[in-house]
Parts: structure tokens; C-alpha cells; sequence
């Protein structure tokens, strides 16, 4: 990863979503004020060839962007926009203004009307890219019916839009939108982590207990190190997955960083709170902040589960099943 350019974008991520401002998008307010700050940022055209406009970035430099997002818990679509921005001109499309997010829970009826259940991020979005079988589609969110999940805090949403939506653009052909958001989601949950590291070991320094911080304690010492053990490993995880050239993820790759994240996510989230106790989960503390969001995109775009089953198919399927072929496979 470019130091240099991570640095920059986690100063503007930083700066631009601190907890109030994820708190106060998260109560239905503020969101198009914080959009169009990251909009002026031009972080949302870092993907986006240099001929339609933009750096002409791939996923190594993707990682950066997507891992201060999730380090931040930034409440708008900045990385699915910077990656949907990229898309649309190869598929000879035009990318609109706004923040755009993409979906795989998705259907469409005989009629050709979709519907989306559990939308990431579609509570603050204007545009989202659907794709099946038959073909893709940009869908205008204006044009369709959208419903929060009901979940507390969440920014996901159901929406459904009829058949014919007015300002729907058609594209040609499918797009691999699981792989995508299995590795976008990956790195997300890669920097969420970091920071639930972060704040949990700071606590456990500062918390004191008998006479000493707890993070004295060798038995909560023993959990750090597990919680450590598994950040980190997600994180290369992640890593490895945004390597290689463009913007199309390799599918083995991105389904090992969804599989180690959602694992990992599961005993991290488990053992910050553990740590923290009581203060961890109230409205007031940041923490749920992070591990809310960790805990809804365990589940987004693939759980391990799903994730280990393709992984397992592969190695079966595989001409040539052993270690050394699925490295070569999963490895730059």
C-alpha cells in the first residue's frame, strides 16, 4: 500500500466523518452535507480512468481508500462509488453525480421491477447498480420505494422499484457484483477492526482495576493478543485481495478476504466488548459505532460460510487439488 496516498485519504476520512457526524447521519440527518465534502475531495474518481477524468488507480491503491473508510466508519458510500465510477465508462456509460452503492440481494419479477432487500449503504445513496443473469442496470433510487431494514443505527434499506423506472440506464451484460462487494466490504471491515483494536487496547490501558489498568491482567493480555492476531490477519487478507492489475477482483482472492474477515470480525467484536464491558455497547461510547457496522457486514455480500463452501468447490473442482496449486491461485 502507497503510504503516502493512505495517509491523505485517512486525514480527509478523518476529518470529515468523526462520530457525531456518523451519528448524525445515522439519525437520518446531515448525510448530503457530508457527501458532497467527499465528492469535492475527488477520492470518489480515484478508480476512474485517466481518459474519462479520473487517476486511473487499481486495487492496490483501492485498498487504501476502502481500509480508511472502514477505520473511520464514514456513514456514505465513498468506496462503492469510487468502484461503480470506474465500471460504468467501460460498460460505455456515463457515471452520475451522487453516491452510488451496488447490490446482490436483488430480483426482478417477469415485469422486469427489482427489488433489494438489506441495500448496503441504501439509506444515503441516490443510484444503485443491479445486475442478474439478464443484464445490469443503474437504478435511480428517486424512482423506487425505499423502507429502512428497521435495524437501530443501520444505513441499510429495502427498496423496490416498478417495471419501466423512470431514469433507470440499462447496461449490457452482467457484472460481477458479489466479488466486488465481497472484497470492497472485506477491506471496510479490515480498517473497522483496526480501530476496535485501537480504541480496545487504549481502554485497557487506561482502565484500572485492583490497583492497576487491566491491561496488566495476563488474562485479558491473552485476549488482546487473539483480538491482534485476527485484525491483522484480516487486514492481509484484505490486502492480498486488492493486489493484482485494474478493478476486477480476482474471485478467489476476494472470497478468502469476505471468508477471513467475517471470521475474524466475529472474535474481535466478541472480545472488545468483553474488555470494555458495559460502557461498550451505550449510545454515548464509540465503540458500537464500529462494531454495529462490523457485525451487519459479517453478513453482507457473503458470509464465511458461503465464502468457504465456494473456496472448498474450487480446491475439489481444482485440475490440479493441493496447497501449492490454490497459492498460486491466491497469491500475487
Amino acid at each position: 500500500m502507497d503510504a503516502l496516498l493512505f495517509e491523505s485519504i485517512d486525514r480527509f476520512v478523518a476529518g470529515c466523518s468523526t462520530p457525531a457526524v456518523v451519528r448524525e447521519v445515522e439519525r437520518g440527518q446531515g448525510a448530503a452535507a457530508l457527501w458532497s465534502e467527499v465528492e469535492a475531495s475527488g477520492y470518489a474518481e480515484l478508480l476512474v480512468d485517466e481518459a474519462a477524468g479520473g487517476a486511473g488507480l487499481g486495487l492496490p491503491e483501492a485498498f487504501a481508500l476502502w481500509l480508511a473508510c472502514g477505520l473511520h466508519a464514514l456513514p456514505v458510500p465513498l468506496a462503492q462509488t469510487a468502484w461503480v465510477r470506474a465500471v460504468l465508462p467501460l460498460a460505455g456509460l456515463g457515471a452520475p453525480r451522487g453516491p452510488l452503492t451496488l447490490a446482490t440481494q436483488c430480483s426482478r419479477d417477469a415485469q422486469g421491477a427489482w427489488r433489494c432487500q438489506n441495500l448496503p449503504f441504501g439509506l444515503v445513496s441516490d443510484w444503485v447498480l443491479v445486475s442478474d443473469a439478464q443484464g445490469a442496470a443503474l437504478l435511480p433510487v428517486a424512482a423506487g420505494e425505499r423502507q429502512p431494514n428497521g435495524v437501530f443505527g443501520s444505513l441499510q434499506a429495502h427498496i423496490h422499484w416498478p417495471a419501466q423506472a423512470a431514469g433507470a440506464l440499462p447496461l449490457p451484460g452482467p457484472i460481477d457484483l458479489l466479488h466486488a462487494g465481497a472484497l470492497m466490504t472485506a477491506t471496510l471491515m479490515a480498517g473497522a477492526m483496526q480501530r476496535v483494536l485501537e480504541a480496545t487496547l487504549a481502554f485497557a490501558n487506561d482502565r484500572a482495576q485492583f490497583g492497576k489498568a487491566i491491561g496488566k491482567f495476563q488474562a485479558v493480555q491473552q485476549q488482546l493478543s487473539v483480538m491482534a492476531e485476527q485484525v491483522f490477519a484480516a487486514r492481509m487478507a484484505a490486502q492480498i485481495g486488492c493486489s493484482g492489475d485494474g478493478i476486477a477482483p480476482h474471485p478467489l482472492r476476494a472470497a478468502v478476504a469476505k471468508a477471513r474477515a467475517s471470521e475474524a470480525a466475529e472474535k474481535v467484536v466478541a472480545i472488545a466488548h468483553a474488555v470494555h464491558g458495559a460502557i461498550g455497547v451505550t449510545a454515548e461510547y464509540d465503540l458500537q459505532l464500529l462494531t454495529r457496522r462490523l457485525q451487519e457486514w459479517r453478513a453482507d455480500f457473503g458470509s464465511q460460510g458461503y465464502w468457504n463452501a465456494q473456496l472448498g468447490q474450487a480446491l475439489v473442482a481444482a485440475t490440479q487439488p493441493t496447497l501449492p496449486y490454490m497459492l498460486d491461485e491466491l497469491l500475487p
